[in-house]
């Protein structure tokens, strides 16, 4: 990779002289709560103690009366029921959380996960007529299901019940399904709308184990509920924020046999856990197996209680995601040669017969961070043709596939991440009416990537105090990310090449007489052009407890010479 130079740089304004006043907080954490939306000492305070405040009543879901009631009905007869999930760590960890809990109470429950490639995304008809014949009455989907209206519909024609929890976007018509648990339907009265599915799925068993006076029991699966919460990058704001806390206490407290495995084989250290760990090595190990075969083994190694299994299917998992990696690097490459690196469309659309359709998304996410792009990665074939979509936050690309819904088999997802799948004779319209669509929504949008800093400051002022006082804000993750910082003229005297492919670089920065240690993690090649002259860096701060000493580390963002940017 390379340094940023394309990228923006915007400082965010200081909070106003009277906000500044109301908080009984120190400076620096009034302007990063002033950053984040916090302006009044009551969201401050709720925002910097995520506790169970912020753990909102299951039963103003308008349907959870009639989910729990069902429910207990199959408990109290013996019904079959099937969880049926989806492939990502978001899915997996709701379809975890489910079966877990149904378990417990003793109910007669299997979990159902698709196949990405041979079926696909959501509620099968095929599955559904299988689980029939098999002798399931009670479908409970999670993390999909709200936009399955003709495969509830025949569902319902074969005598199976289906409770739909999900936390996608409805479409104008809701499934006739016995209840839909969903934050975002209308007329809903649940207060935050941006629960994962694993968190909505919490919800259901949360509310089934508060009618029987159980509810402390229900939290022993927090940890699950933080690993699909942060994989899917919902906002970590309101619920979420309680959600991930607890679960992540959890994770580092109580690890699960699976996670031991994993976090061994990882150099994940058990006991520092955050979500961080979660986003750059539990999910993307969790998500391999349904990437490149099945994503059932990362259902069990979440589930397992025998050490044995959870090696077993730790290094599987292991070996899976280095093969993911090695074919994302592929297929960026090749996309990469085909596009216009000097002038790129408004919309990128790469296609390709070769590339798997698992790892559809991850290369469509390289190139819009990349070339700062809406991008859609392809796999086609003669029948068929499937999409990934990855987006910026200035278009929507689920309002945008929404405009060509009529051509799709079908399509669901976020404003920035979503996916279809259509007849291939209707490709080439569809490329050509999305492109046309995206030249004109963004010929007015500067489609250059950037950073939003939170504070200028010089680096003389940080110490490991500062760092105290900006964990008050964790935990963090999307939409809270972890404070950036911009300090200016300052000199890099040395650096080294780190790291087991050396794609790392360690550097050493000289400010006012005193030197601090910097990482940069795939940015750059080399730092030749810098070491002359003084350059401005945009960077995170880190604790490294090397050899049981605290020092600050710079985690560096991207860097420029002095004056250049802003």
């Amino acid at each position: 990779m390379k340094i940023l130079a394309n990228c923006l740089w915007k400082l965010k304004p200081a909070p106003p002289e009277e906000t500044s006043q109301n908080f009984p907080y120190p400076p620096l954490i009034i302007s990063l709560l002033y950053n984040r939306g916090i302006k009044t000492p009551e969201e401050a305070d709720m925002f910097l103690s995520p506790d169970r405040r912020l753990d909102h009543d299951p039963f103003l879901f308008p349907d959870m009366e009639k989910a729990v009631s069902r429910i207990y009905k199959a408990l109290l007869t013996g019904e079959k029921m099937v969880v049926y999930g989806d492939f990502d760590a978001d899915g997996l960890t709701a379809t975890a959380v489910l079966t877990t809990g149904i378990a417990r109470l003793g109910g007669n429950v299997t979990p159902y996960i698709p196949h990405r490639i041979t079926e696909g995304y959501g509620l099968k008809i095929s599955a559904l007529e299988k689980h029939k014949a098999e002798g399931a009455s009670l479908i409970i989907s999670t993390d999909c299901g709200i936009t399955a209206i003709p495969e509830i519909k025949r569902a319902n024609k074969i005598g199976l019940d289906v409770i739909v929890t999900d936390h996608h976007t409805p479409l104008d018509e809701l499934p006739p399904a016995h209840a839909i648990i969903n934050p975002k339907v209308p007329g809903s009265a649940y207060p935050f709308k941006e629960l994962a599915g694993v968190g909505v799925a919490y919800k259901v068993i949360q509310a089934l184990y508060r009618n029987l006076g159980r509810e402390s029991e229900a939290r022993d699966l927090l940890d699950l509920v933080a690993i699909g919460t942060v994989a899917d990058i919902v906002p970590i704001l309101d619920e979420n924020r309680y959600l991930v806390k607890e679960g992540v206490k959890r994770l580092n407290a109580e690890p699960r046999p699976g996670i031991v495995e994993m976090a061994q084989l990882s150099r994940l250290r058990l006991g520092e856990i955050e979500p961080e760990s979660i986003s750059w090595i539990m999910a993307p190990r969790l998500n391999a197996a349904g990437r490149l075969e099945h994503a059932m083994a990362g259902y069990k190694l979440l589930t397992s209680t025998a050490i044995s299994d959870s090696q077993e299917l730790a290094l599987w998992l292991e070996n899976k995601n280095t093969e993911r990696q090695q074919l994302t690097v592929r297929f960026v490459e090749k996309a990469r040669a085909r596009l216009d690196s000097q002038s790129p469309p408004s919309l990128l659309v790469y296609s390709d017969a070769e590339c798997p359709q698992g790892i559809s998304g991850l290369v469509a996410g390289r190139l819009s961070d990349e070339y700062y792009r809406p991008s859609i990665v392809i796999k086609t074939n003669a029948d068929f043709a499937t999409g990934s979509c990855r987006s910026i936050p200035d278009f929507n690309i689920i309002q945008a596939l929404s405009r060509f819904a009529p051509l799709f088999s079908h399509f669901g997802g976020h404003a920035q991440a979503a996916g279809f799948t259509l007849p291939t004779e209707h490709l080439d319209t569809f490329i050509k009416g999305i492109s046309a669509y995206a030249e004109e929504s963004l010929s007015g949008v500067e489609l250059k990537p950037f950073i939003d800093i939170d504070i200028d400051t010089d680096l003389s002022q940080l110490c490991p105090a500062t760092l105290r006082e900006l964990e008050r804000l964790a935990p963090f993750g999307e939409a809270n990310p972890k404070p950036v910082f911009l300090s200016r003229g300052l000199n890099i005297t040395d650096y080294r090449s780190m790291g087991s492919n050396n794609e790392h670089l360690k550097l050493r920065i000289k400010h006012k007489g005193r030197f601090w240690d910097g990482i940069a993690f795939r940015q750059f090649k080399e730092l030749n052009g810098f070491l002359q002259s003084p350059v401005d860096i945009v960077y995170n701060l880190e604790l490294d407890k090397w050899c049981g000493t605290d020092t600050l580390r710079l985690k560096i963002i991207d860097m420029a010479p002095a004056g250049t940017k802003i």
